[in-house]
């Protein structure tokens, strides 16, 4: 298990840009996957991005592909994600979560450790 906290949140007008960080424990961050998902109020937790351990491979969800870029610094214990041209539906909690085996999966369930979220506001 790692421990995470998320940062970087905030109110942005639509068409803004954020960028998120997670801060990770441990010295063998390199080996997990790490993802991002949100939820928005009275909706389920859903994926957003994710990438490997090495960071060579990610994959996103089809509504931000082309906004969001995902990346990972292993000497700093940190995955960020890079939110560009903010939508109003963009508007969630964000959660970064950590795959110690396997690498693919959008279920959160397949993501045993979490962060507290932090709010993301986008205002049209």
């Amino acid at each position: 298990q790692v421990q995470l906290v998320e940062s970087g949140g905030g109110l942005v007008q639509a068409g803004g840009s954020l960028r998120l960080s997670c801060a990770a424990s441990g010295r063998t961050f390199s080996s997990y996957t790490m993802g991002w998902f949100r939820q928005a109020p009275g909706k389920e937790r859903v994926f957003v991005a994710a990438i490997s351990g090495s960071g060579i491979s990610t994959y996103y969800t089809d509504s931000v592909k082309g906004r969001f870029t995902i990346s990972r610094d292993n000497a700093k214990n940190t995955v960020y994600l890079r939110m560009n041209s903010l939508k109003p539906e963009d508007t969630a909690v964000y959660y970064c979560a950590a795959q110690k085996v396997g690498y693919g999966s959008r279920a959160p369930a397949e993501f045993g450790s979490w962060g507290q979220g932090t709010q993301v506001t986008v205002s049209s």
